[in-house]
């Protein structure tokens, strides 16, 4: 068994070394950045959202920028779209599973909002709904994925297609991406 907790641990050190190994990746990440910092300076706000673990990693992330990640500053406004479980059993029942996001970024969206989506896959319908509906309010959109990008690659302004395949080493490396921003963010406005 330790042979194998050992696989396990050195294949999400590969990933994330191809990661670190890859200068577009990097810069994408800096670009973003700036991105988010700029958002948050015009009174914006940035959304996440995601299903199953990454709804968690969603709600993770965005707590890093509503809460705080190292610093004691003011709170920016930030949210996982998922938390409101009587809009989202609404909706759900209602319409359908695949457009609760998008329902949701119709209505509370502006332009220069920033929205989060994340999917190892890629191909969640209702992330890409979500992310009509955010270039439909002229939003910014943040992809997450695994290493093809899904569909979201086509609706993602910037994408982070984690290069693997493995669902657990593509959140591992999403919940790096996402404190990287989260911590940078941070420093630059405060």
């Amino acid at each position: 068994m330790s042979d194998q907790i050992k696989n396990i641990i050195s294949a999400s050190i590969e990933t994330k070394q191809q990661i670190l190994n890859d200068e577009a990746f990097i810069k994408k990440i800096e670009d973003t950045v700036d991105v988010i910092v700029k958002a948050f300076q015009q009174g914006k706000k940035v959304l996440f959202c995601g299903n199953g673990g990454s709804a968690a990693d969603a709600q993770h992330l965005a707590a890093e920028f509503s809460g705080r990640f190292y610093k004691d500053r003011k709170a920016l406004p930030s949210e996982a779209l998922h938390c409101n479980t009587s809009y989202l059993t609404a909706v759900a029942n209602d319409y359908s599973y695949d457009v609760i996001y998008a329902r949701l970024v119709e209505g509370i969206g502006v332009e220069g909002d920033v929205l989060i989506g994340l999917s190892t896959s890629g191909n969640s319908g209702n992330i890409i709904k979500a992310f009509e509906a955010a270039h439909k309010n002229k939003m910014i959109t943040i992809g997450f994925t695994g290493s093809t990008g899904g569909k979201m690659k086509d609706h993602s302004d910037y994408l982070f297609n984690v290069p693997s395949t493995d669902t657990p080493r593509i959140q591992e490396s999403h919940i790096l991406i996402g404190h990287i921003i989260c911590q940078l963010v941070e420093e630059k406005l405060f």
